[in-house]
């Protein structure tokens, strides 16, 4: 349990006061303490910044929605690398007029593309009919391949299809990356703010504890006549100020919880909220230093995902480009077969029926644009692309950079602010104490003790209020930096 605001400071007066120490005082105020701890002694549970974190990453929609990303990448993957799959072909043609049988045509064919561009294929031909010429008639089995010897020799369209299918899955990685560090930076903030909701109710519940004690110490003096009246209303308006700042405290709390409850989710999908009883740990302050700052630097050149994005755009269009420039290049195929008779008898002929340099067709295909007007203009608007991306890449790392440097002088300001307003805190404690005992002896007044207790408790706030703040510029340094995992 945190330790009380005043550490023994606010002890009541009363006991020191004549009059007060009878059975009958000391029963009341033994009794709110002993209320007070059994209250503070319900069932809890630590709910930590790493606990919170990790289920977001396992169970949060949009991180679930990230990770489709990736699948997405995949099936475009999957279809680029179709154009390297083999083929099964078939065709048949028939014709007959007035009960003449002009001609059958049956062709087969298994083609298998590669990936230096040859084709294989392996077929079988069957051609017969009265009006065919006599080369045509014939049953016989194909196999070849068709080489590109300009156009298509370096790059065709099927590789320069699946290289960038290969480069947009991690494109893909990289959005998924960066939606996946703003949800964890948004949950951050909200964890922080719920957490600097809870510290806040806890000093001011204990403020409100303590005006209560004291009015009730005081109003009872007053009965007895040992102290004015006015002292008792006094005290009444503190302990109602107090009240007013407990209730919106508990209103922050609820709203920041549900706030918090939105990033909970369970492995089902069914949204969670967080529980009551639910409490966050004490912060643990990580300091950075200007090591951390250059690592993070380092980090962010080469893991950010927006600087990641453009590296692997531009190598995208290196491909492109490549297959541009190759398109200047005439088309020039060459075809050769081998053929064989597939239903020769006779053994004297099987040399002949069979695969050899004899039985053969080879074939060439030539075309070449007069002017190239469409793949110059295509070549041109690629090396545009390339050199606006370029532009966009430097932007992006020079904006990155700047975001970093920003990012951490922020939170060596809050680290700066914290360690003055903890002294400032231990200070006001000190002049509270001085106070309380000035009080006892009767050379201070309620309002006095009521004030220096007052600034005590909102200076203690405003630490905690700075330690949240400073977790949350950590949260924002690491999303800057492109590594929410790295703090």
């Amino acid at each position: 349990m945190k330790q009380t605001i005043m550490s023994g400071v606010h002890q009541s007066n009363a006991f020191n006061r004549k009059g007060f120490s009878t059975p009958r005082f000391y029963t009341i105020y033994v009794f709110i303490l002993l209320m007070s701890a059994i209250s503070n002694a319900k069932a809890q549970a630590t709910f930590s910044y790493e606990d919170f974190k990790s289920l977001v990453l396992k169970n949060h929609p949009t991180v679930k929605q990230a990770n489709l990303y990736l699948a997405d990448a995949d099936a475009e993957i999957m279809q680029a690398r179709g154009a390297f799959d083999p083929k099964l072909s078939s065709d048949f043609d028939r014709k007959a007029f007035k009960g003449d049988d002009y001609y059958n045509r049956w062709h087969n064919a298994l083609k298998i593309p590669t990936w230096t561009g040859v084709d294989f294929k392996v077929g079988y031909e069957q051609s017969s009919g009265k009006k065919l010429l006599a080369e045509e008639s014939s049953r016989l089995i194909v196999a070849g391949l068709s080489v590109p010897i300009g156009q298509g020799l370096v790059i065709d369209a099927r590789r320069n299809t699946l290289k960038q299918a290969n480069l947009a899955k991690n494109i893909a990685d990289a959005e998924r990356q960066k939606l996946i560090n703003k949800t964890i930076l948004y949950a951050a903030k909200s964890y922080w703010e719920w957490w600097f909701s809870h510290q806040q109710l806890q000093f001011v519940r204990e403020g409100y504890d303590l005006a209560n004690q004291r009015f009730i110490a005081t109003r009872e003096r007053s009965r007895v006549g040992e102290q004015a009246t006015i002292d008792s209303v006094e005290a009444k308006i503190t302990l109602q100020d107090r009240e007013v700042a407990l209730e919106q405290a508990q209103v922050d709390l609820q709203n920041t919880r549900l706030a918090l409850s939105n990033y909970l989710w369970d492995d089902k999908e069914n949204p969670l909220e967080l529980p009551e009883n639910a409490f966050p740990p004490a912060s643990a302050v990580i300091k950075v230093d200007e090591t951390t700052l250059q690592g993070l630097i380092s980090q962010a050149k080469s893991r950010h995902p927006e600087i990641q994005k453009y590296d692997l755009k531009i190598q995208q269009l290196g491909i492109e480009e490549k297959f541009r420039r190759e398109m200047l290049k005439p088309t020039l195929n060459a075809n050769f077969n081998f053929i064989a008779d597939s239903f020769s008898s006779n053994p004297a002929y099987s040399y002949e029926n069979s695969f050899s340099t004899n039985n053969h067709k080879l074939g060439f295909e030539f075309v070449m644009p007069l002017f190239l007007r469409k793949e110059r203009g295509k070549l041109q608007q690629i090396r545009i692309k390339q050199l606006s991306t370029g532009f966009e890449l430097n932007l992006a790392r020079r904006e990155i950079m700047n975001d970093v440097y920003a990012a951490y002088n922020e939170v060596k300001n809050y680290e700066r602010q914290l360690r003055i307003q903890q002294d400032a805190a231990k200070n006001q404690e000190l002049l509270t104490k001085a106070e309380q005992r000035k009080f006892e002896i009767g050379e201070s007044t309620l309002f006095l003790i009521n004030s220096r207790e007052s600034k005590l408790i909102d200076m203690r706030i405003k630490v905690e209020s700075l330690k949240s703040k400073y977790e949350k510029a950590l949260a924002n340094l690491a999303y800057t930096a492109g590594l929410p995992d790295l703090l």
